[in-house]
């Protein structure tokens, strides 16, 4: 898949293991198990592959988050984001990463 991150601190947190803005720091541990998942989602060939990754725990998002689909970080963390599948010459998936968020707030 192709992973495209919707706001610049993602993309750094992924890229450099910190963001440079006060208000997105989180643990190491945290940065570390974001950047392993972003990577399970880069090497996967699809989304329904996601599903035979057990530790993703992958869900499709309902309700007000409809449209989102999320993968855990940990107990604590997920990563939301969106999937595009263009099918014009080949099947290509652009998944837009929106958000890593504590979803017990």
């Amino acid at each position: 898949m192709i992973v495209t991150f919707e706001y610049d601190y993602l993309k750094q947190l992924y890229e450099e293991g910190r963001s440079r803005d006060k208000k997105h720091r989180y643990q190491p541990d945290i940065i570390k198990r974001y950047q392993k998942a972003v990577n399970f989602l880069k090497m996967s060939s699809s989304v329904e592959a996601l599903w035979m990754i057990r530790s993703l725990n992958y869900e499709v998002l309902t309700g007000d988050k409809a449209g989102r689909s999320s993968v855990r970080v940990n107990d604590k963390y997920r990563i939301e984001f969106t999937v595009e599948i263009n099918e014009k010459e080949s099947i290509l998936t652009i998944c837009n990463i929106i958000e890593l968020s504590n979803h017990y707030k």
